[in-house]
């Protein structure tokens, strides 16, 4: 990364320096050719105001002062002097671009080769008061010659340039990657790196994904010790009575109880699979394609209709409130959820207790909530109740049957679907678990 940020560095400062050369060369000819003009004009206005007729027969003269061409040309083109070459063997001027630019507004030049010479000329053309044309002319090779006798210093320039903008790029590319591979190297201490403002935001960013990677990481360690844990309690169970009655040392009226804890053992281990399989299959899927429009009522009855029984067996009173309201979400997570409420709100709850289920709306927010009349929940657990195999009270759990899965599961459902989760407990009257659906 390094070694292509230099690189496009210095291809990026050679061009620029090219550009800026090829600039300087540009302009420094343009102001130079104004220069030879200014003068050309000027050794016109001087030539004008002096007597021509000496000019003309001073040809000798004239010749060899500062390089010029002086020529003058009649009104239909024909060549009346030149101080270089013979009139006589010159063309006619008429359509010369400088001569038609006098003719015309009294003054023209222009820059071109001489057909007579054969070299690169500037001339500057003025009409004279008796209709004639006085040309003033130099040779351009001059301006070519001054730039090409400077080209050796503008190649020493653009190579030391060059040298200058290397070691700079490789300075700016070392402060630019220097950051992100301390970074790399130890990401732990990713807030001690001294970077630009720029680097700021993605060491932020970068420093939360590690923070979040390091959690889930611990999440996915705890959870996976105590499902060790949780499979352990019923497998020994299992192990343990079965060993007995292997080596025939109960009678038959214990063969039976050990087999009625076998039996139990067996279904909370069978739970506690399904529990675990679900959370894993909702980690891994979002499930976002089975989406449709759900009847939370109808959803609610069929659930409470389904625990009927269990509640009349826990001697619990459920009741269920309110009027259709359609859902956006999956339906079998949804019947999960409320399933999950209702049935820890039944075993959770006190001999001749109440469960109440009420689907409704507030805010033009769709919502549940399944309150009991239980034991309620202490205001230092109610913050980790829907974490992965927490319990309130772990005997009472482990004799009502649960697995301590079961609000992890219905926080995870509702994150699905975008849906808040509200909880009210107070101890010794009851708890409220509502989910709106934003």
């Amino acid at each position: 990364m390094k070694k292509k940020i230099n690189l496009r560095m210095m291809y990026i400062a050679f061009l620029a320096i090219l550009a800026t050369l090829i600039t300087l060369i540009a302009v420094f000819y343009t102001l130079f050719k104004q220069e030879v003009f200014d003068d050309l004009r000027a050794y016109a206005v001087v030539l004008q105001e002096a007597d021509i007729d000496k000019i003309v027969n001073n040809k000798a003269f004239i010749s060899e002062a500062d390089g010029l061409r002086i020529t003058v040309i009649s009104d239909d083109g024909t060549v009346l002097y030149d101080n270089i070459a013979e009139e006589t063997q010159m063309t006619n001027h008429s359509e010369r671009s400088e001569i038609v630019d006098a003719m015309k507004n009294g003054k023209g030049q222009t820059v071109r080769r001489s057909e007579t010479l054969s070299e690169n000329m500037y001339y500057y053309a003025v009409k004279m008061e008796n209709g004639n044309i006085l040309r003033v002319a130099k040779e351009s090779s001059s301006a070519i010659y001054i730039i090409l006798k400077s080209l050796p210093m503008l190649i020493v320039i653009f190579v030391l340039l060059l040298l200058l903008c290397s070691v700079l790029s490789r300075t700016l590319a070392k402060s630019i990657v220097g950051p992100i591979e301390q970074m790399a190297a130890d990401m732990d201490h990713m807030d001690q790196v001294e970077g630009y403002p720029e680097l700021e935001p993605l060491i932020r960013t970068i420093n939360n994904q590690h923070a979040d990677i390091l959690k889930s990481a611990n999440m996915r360690q705890e959870f996976t010790a105590n499902v060790s844990h949780e499979l352990k309690t019923p497998l020994t169970a299992i192990s343990g009575y079965s060993e007995l009655i292997e080596n025939g040392m109960v009678n038959e009226q214990d063969t039976m109880r050990f087999g009625k804890e076998i039996h139990r053992s067996a279904n909370r281990l069978l739970t506690l699979i399904d529990d675990i399989l679900r959370l894993s299959e909702l980690d891994s899927s979002s499930e976002s394609g089975n989406f449709e429009q759900v009847d939370l009522y109808e959803l609610a009855q069929t659930c409470v209709e389904m625990l009927q029984m269990s509640a009349e067996k826990h001697g619990v009173k459920l009741e269920l409130s309110g009027g259709k309201r359609i859902v956006y979400g999956n339906k079998q997570m949804l019947e999960e959820v409320v399933y999950n409420l209702c049935d820890n709100a039944i075993r959770y709850n006190k001999e001749n207790g109440s469960v109440f289920v009420n689907v409704g709306e507030e805010d033009d927010n769709v919502y549940i909530s399944v309150k009991d009349t239980g034991i309620g929940i202490d205001t230092e657990h109610q913050g980790r109740i829907f974490e992965r195999f927490y319990r309130v009270d772990k005997s009472r759990s482990k004799k009502t049957g649960g697995t301590g899965l079961g609000l992890a599961i219905v926080k995870h459902i509702a994150e699905l679907h975008h849906a808040q989760l509200c909880l009210d407990s107070t101890p010794g009257v009851g708890t409220e678990i509502k989910i709106i659906f934003i």
